[in-house]
């Protein structure tokens, strides 16, 4: 039996999920509904993607508004150019940082932290939505770039904050700058634990922070990573609290 082709390719799927985030108030099914009524067949690659023009987008989603021209639909022109540079690849040239070898033992003491990110070497990026997750080995002295995660195929999956977990399942600790209840609770139940930096930050300030927490008296969740017998992990916690209610 002949096996039937995908409706769209990997790398066009990728494509489609990254250009509809671009559009304020549209959903990647909307999005793939009006790709496919353009390309005029259920089939997706990226040559045909390399076809759509932003005129397409704003008589499609114009139309499914009720407007003539597409100028008041609320997604913006440029928002929409956006969306067909992405379509058409011109935005993959993105220079991201060097991902470093790394073996299990190199760094004695070390955890495992993935930051939410939409760009370059920063913070930037919600648990559900980022594009993608830096993934850092970090011991008291040291910080080494040991993975870069793509999370766009998460929008394609049934379960789609179940994806994002597995894709980060071997992480002590996520950064991210917001993250809804239902999530962090997924995340939790995956062993990572969760913190939220709503101000974001470049991934040297985030890391060097965390550092600095992993130095001075860490408090028992973080503990409890690096090993330390609970006994003296809640013997630490105690007296640092004592420390801070005598200042």
């Amino acid at each position: 039996m002949q096996q039937s082709q995908a409706p769209i390719t990997r790398d066009a799927a990728l494509r489609v999920a990254l250009a509809a985030r671009a559009m304020p108030g549209i959903t990647l099914p909307q999005l793939i509904d009006v790709l496919q009524n353009r390309i005029g067949s259920d089939q997706i690659d990226v040559d045909e993607l390399r076809t759509v023009t932003v005129t397409d987008l704003k008589t499609a989603f114009a139309s499914a508004d009720g407007e003539e021209d597409g100028e008041d639909i609320g997604i913006g022109l440029e928002a929409m150019k956006l969306a067909v540079r992405i379509l058409w690849g011109d935005t993959e040239g993105e220079v991201l940082p060097e991902v470093l070898p790394y073996n299990d033992g190199d760094m004695p003491g070390s955890v495992r932290v993935a930051l939410a990110s939409d760009s370059g070497e920063a913070l930037n990026g919600h648990f559900g939505s980022c594009v993608r997750y830096l993934v850092y080995q970090v011991s008291a002295t040291d910080t080494r770039l040991v993975g870069i995660r793509d999370a766009l195929e998460a929008d394609f999956a049934e379960d789609k904050n179940g994806f994002r977990v597995q894709l980060i399942s071997d992480c002590h600790v996520l950064y991210v700058v917001s993250v809804g209840g239902p999530a962090a609770a997924k995340v939790i139940k995956g062993g990572i634990y969760p913190i939220k930096r709503i101000q974001g930050g470049e991934a040297a300030e985030v890391l060097a922070e965390f550092q600095q927490m992993m130095t001075d008296s860490p408090p028992p969740w973080l503990a409890k990573i690096l090993g330390v017998a609970a006994g003296q992990r809640l013997k630490n916690y105690n007296a640092e609290l004592v420390e801070d209610q005598a200042e």
